[in-house]
């Protein structure tokens, strides 16, 4: 393969990957935890504003999650969710040390850190953002 095609297949891995793990757990939220027992959750964990937080983020993972998946309005979106990991990081997962198994951050980082990626390369020619817009890398990523 080609670099180009190498650096297309690496950004729409990426993004359908991180996209989906998003939705996962927005869908989770929704379906499994549902939001009552979501805002109960949070509200224990110390998450300021439990009740207005709780279905706004798990909104956002999962509508977020589809529009990664999608690539549309990528750049937004994937800010969006590194937004909200890196709140989970701090607010709740920081003092727990790094693994997941007793409560760690290393999941939230590395969904903050691939969503964060996600906003800095952007969609890629794989994508809505690419085919409808003609956008296929980021604002962010012009910048540097």
């Amino acid at each position: 393969m080609n670099q180009p095609t190498l650096t297309t297949t690496a950004r729409t891995i990426l993004r359908i990957v991180t996209g989906f793990l998003f939705a996962a757990h927005g869908w989770q939220k929704f379906s499994e935890f549902t939001i009552p027992g979501t805002q109960a959750a949070f509200a224990q964990m110390g998450v300021p504003a439990a009740n207005l937080v709780a279905p706004v983020v798990a909104t956002l993972e999962l509508a977020g999650g589809i529009a990664l998946i999608l690539g549309v309005l990528t750049g937004v979106f994937a800010l969006l969710l590194a937004v909200d990991m890196l709140g989970a990081l701090f607010l709740v997962h920081a003092p727990a040390g790094i693994f997941v198994a007793a409560g760690g951050y290393e999941l939230v980082l590395i969904l903050a850190a691939a969503a964060l990626a996600v906003a800095l390369v952007g969609a890629g020619k794989v994508s809505v953002d690419g085919a409808v817009f003609g956008r296929t890398g980021s604002k962010l990523s012009a910048l540097a």
